[in-house]
């Protein structure tokens, strides 16, 4: 039995109508991920099947924390993260029609699906774009120490930068300075 089959939905002898499952992701979870973006988390995911004779309506609902490197200071955070999704899977070929990006097609003799791939997708959606700390009450939450070396480091290059300009390229400087 692999790790992936507690993230199995038996659909094939349930009844039409809606059914509950909640799945648990956590630091194990993201292990099996290679080139993850998250090692650490704790995310608890419910899924609402709802089914119907020709398909299944899947409503992901995630809510929890991933641990993630700030963009700013380069110190680990916690971000909150949460998402509410909706999937459909449709039973035939999968090459026979094109619906769209929450659409999956499954064979009609499956019995069961596995969602352990498309629960760590949905994680992964739910990170922001900017990874930075959470302001901490009208305060930034990065490493001060980091931010003061980081500063000091562009402020070096920039006095390094107007010493080394060559006077062909001096002309087109001043007019990035004017825009």
């Amino acid at each position: 039995m692999s790790w992936k089959s507690k993230y199995n939905i038996e659909f094939k002898g349930l009844k039409e109508g809606l059914h509950d499952y909640q799945f648990e992701v956590n630091d194990k979870f993201f292990v099996h991920f290679e080139e993850s973006l998250v090692d650490n988390g704790e995310v608890s995911v419910k899924v609402e099947l709802e089914k119907r004779s020709a398909f299944l309506k899947l409503s992901f609902a995630l809510e929890g924390w991933l641990e993630l490197v700030c963009d700013r200071c380069l110190d680990s955070y916690q971000q909150d993260v949460s998402l509410e999704t909706e999937l459909f899977v449709k039973f035939g070929e999968e090459d026979e029609f094109e619906d769209g990006d929450n659409v999956i097609w499954v064979l009609p003799e499956e019995h069961a699906i596995n969602l352990a791939q498309i629960i760590y997708e949905y994680v992964t959606l739910s990170i922001p774009l900017r990874h930075v700390h959470p302001d901490e009450s009208g305060e930034n939450g990065c490493n001060q120490e980091m931010i003061d070396r980081l500063n000091n480091i562009t402020q070096f290059d920039a006095e390094d930068d107007e010493e080394e300009i060559d006077p062909r390229w001096a002309a087109l400087k001043n007019l990035k300075n004017n825009n």
